[in-house]
């Protein structure tokens, strides 16, 4: 990223090439639309062309880079709040998640994550996405989120308590 604040934009390549999978992924189980979700990855590669003067290459570039991207994501949920809610029935899970060969159980159990996924509120989403999905350390998101580590981590506890809350019941609603 440095390159490219500094004038060699072509780096970009390099950057959406390493970056766009998990940030799209980031996305699609945030949004639970995979449309929405591309286009997000999108509007994020272009902020970040326009902003890339502001990269101060002094933390991490995956703070930086999610910084823009939850940026870009509540800006259109303020401008289309109406057209994105997540779906009450769950997440639109791509094609290229897990594949209907693996273990049904695996499937299952992974349909019941995404699903109680989606009964969280947003903050704790993106919240478990970042620290558990996306593996970002929790001092990394902590300056993300402009808070401690302890409170980080509380709110990752909390987060995990009611996603397994919401587990629980579907699992049983399924059985």
């Amino acid at each position: 990223m440095l390159q490219v604040r500094d004038g060699d934009v072509g780096q970009l390549g390099v950057l959406f090439e390493r970056h766009h999978v998990p940030l799209y992924n980031f996305f699609v189980r945030l949004t639970g639309k995979t449309a929405l979700s591309e286009d997000l990855v999108q509007e994020v590669f272009l902020r970040m062309m326009r902003y890339r003067h502001t990269y101060r290459g002094q933390g991490q570039f995956a703070v930086w880079m999610y910084q823009i991207a939850r940026n870009a994501r509540t800006d259109h949920f303020r401008k289309w709040r109406h057209e994105t809610a997540m779906p009450e029935d769950g997440i639109d899970i791509p094609d290229h998640w897990p594949v209907a060969s693996e273990q049904i159980e695996k499937n299952q159990a992974a349909e019941l994550v995404h699903a109680a996924l989606a009964k969280l509120p947003d903050d704790k989403r993106e919240l478990l996405l970042l620290a558990r999905f996306q593996e970002m350390r929790y001092d990394d998101i902590a300056q993300l989120l402009e808070c401690s580590v302890g409170t980080v981590k509380v709110r990752v506890h909390r987060a995990m308590k009611e996603l397994r809350t919401h587990y629980l019941r579907a699992a049983k609603d399924r059985v």
